[in-house]
This record gives structure tokens, C-alpha cells and sequence, in this order.
């Protein structure tokens, strides 16, 4: 008899939940959009934005819901993905990929460029450069006009040592004043392995976490997400159809400021 009042507490929570995630994931475009104009330009529309990834899928897999926030904002979008993601011979195949990726994100060909330099290898073995990382960025940010740069922060999300390099590269800009007036870096912050996949159950959490500017997708726009990671053909094992339904990343962004 001593279930019976349990399992109606459980009931109520989980719709609560429910409710909340409904009435969060319909207010988060509005909060993403503040927070965003307090950490950077005073309008959402003046944002020229820069994604810096390490390589092709990172855009889908990680950061599809800050780049589709931004362009539901009218900012204008770049991406920079700094190998061709050649560790299996891929290379060539996947920056199509990358092209087709980004289009369903909402950024044009024009405006993606591969880095596909030899000391910068897709290998999670290999340390990057920081110098030589800085100098491709920092001439992408002087050519565009870019006011706001986006990568990973010091965990690179799921601790891949490229990822982590992009880090590295943006704060050294950053710390050496090498970025133009007025230039901000945001980083996607890594969560625990129990947060990282449990989809939008994550939304409340993430709510009572700091952040500078936190996204969450809608319904509509999860699906645009999901259909950006399909256009991985190559990329798509077993593993990462349970990413695609699992992940937060394919709902939720947490960004700190540098």
C-alpha cells in the first residue's frame, strides 16, 4: 500500500518535469537572446560570428544548437573547421559532408572554410599548435570582421586533444589582447559524462547551472539538428545514431565567456 502514494508522487514529478521542459524549450529562444546581447554586440543582428571546429560533424555533433539560435537571431555566420577530418583516408568525403552540414544549419558554402595543413592532423595524439592554430583564426576574424568567436573550452567536451587545442588557441588571442576591440570568445561547456546524455531532461539543470548564454532548440529546430549530423554519411556508426537521440548537444548549448 506504501507504493501507491510513491509512485503518484513520481506521476506528478515527471509531469512537472514535462511541463517544464515544455514551457523551458519555448523561453529559451528569448533568454538566449538577451544573455547574448549582454555578452557581446547590443543587437543579436550585428553578431558576425565565427565557429571554430576541429573537424567535420564537430559543427553538428556539438554546436548545431548555437548556430541555428544565431541565425534565428539574424546573426551572420561563419565556420572554420581546422582539419579535413582525415584520420581514416576520409578527408575528401567528409568535407562534402561538412558543405552539406552546414547548408541545413543554415551556412552557406562561401562561408565554411577547411584548414587542411599537415601539422594539424586529425589524430587525437597529436598536440596542435597553438601559434600556428592562432594565426589561421586571427587572419579569419581580420578578413570577415568577426565580433564573436565560438569553440570548446578546456575539457573540448569530450576530451579530444584537437578540441582542447582550439582552446588553447583562442585564449592565448585572447590573452595576449591579439583580437580586435571588441571581439568575444564564447566556450561550450563540457558537462559530466550522466548530463551529457540524457537529452532534454538536461534542460532544468542546465537552467539552475552558470552560464553566460545558454540555447535550447526547439522541437522543429532538434529535427534540423538531427538532419545536419545525417548528412555525416561516413561518420555514421551505430554509436552515433544513440548519439543523436542522447546527446544534450543536439538540444542544449551552454557558452561561458572568456
Amino acid at each position: 500500500m506504501a507504493l501507491a502514494p510513491l509512485g503518484s508522487i513520481l506521476a506528478a514529478l515527471l509531469a512537472l518535469l514535462w511541463l517544464g521542459w515544455r514551457w523551458l524549450r519555448r523561453r529559451g529562444a528569448g533568454w538566449g537572446h538577451r544573455t547574448l546581447c549582454a555578452a557581446g554586440p547590443a543587437r543579436a543582428d550585428d553578431v558576425r560570428a565565427l565557429v571554430v571546429t576541429a573537424h567535420p560533424d564537430d559543427e553538428a555533433m556539438f554546436f548545431a544548437p548555437t548556430i541555428l539560435s544565431l541565425g534565428r537571431f539574424r546573426a551572420q555566420l561563419w565556420l572554420l573547421c581546422c582539419s579535413s577530418g582525415n584520420y581514416y583516408n576520409q578527408g575528401e568525403i567528409r568535407k562534402k559532408e561538412l558543405i552539406q552540414s552546414c547548408a541545413v544549419l543554415g551556412i552557406p558554402p562561401s562561408n565554411v572554410t577547411v584548414i587542411d595543413h599537415r601539422d594539424l592532423p586529425d589524430d587525437p595524439t597529436v598536440d596542435w599548435d597553438t601559434h600556428l592554430l592562432s594565426t589561421f583564426v586571427l587572419k579569419h576574424i581580420e578578413t570577415n570582421n568577426i565580433n564573436l568567436l565560438i569553440t570548446f573550452d578546456a575539457g573540448g567536451v569530450s576530451g579530444h586533444a584537437n578540441h582542447i587545442a582550439l582552446y588553447a588557441a583562442l585564449r592565448y588571442l585572447h590573452s595576449e589582447r591579439k583580437l580586435p576591440e571588441g571581439c568575444r570568445v564564447l566556450t561550450l561547456k563540457s558537462v559530466n559524462l550522466l548530463r551529457k546524455y540524457i537529452s532534454i531532461l538536461d534542460v532544468p539543470i542546465s537552467c539552475l547551472q552558470s552560464q553566460d548564454v545558454l540555447f535550447i532548440l526547439t522541437k522543429e529546430e532538434s529535427e534540423q539538428a538531427k538532419r545536419a549530423m545525417r548528412c555525416h554519411h561516413s561518420q555514421l556508426l551505430w554509436f552515433r545514431h544513440t548519439y543523436i537521440l542522447f546527446s544534450r548537444f543536439m538540444v542544449i548549448n551552454s557558452l561561458c565567456l572568456l
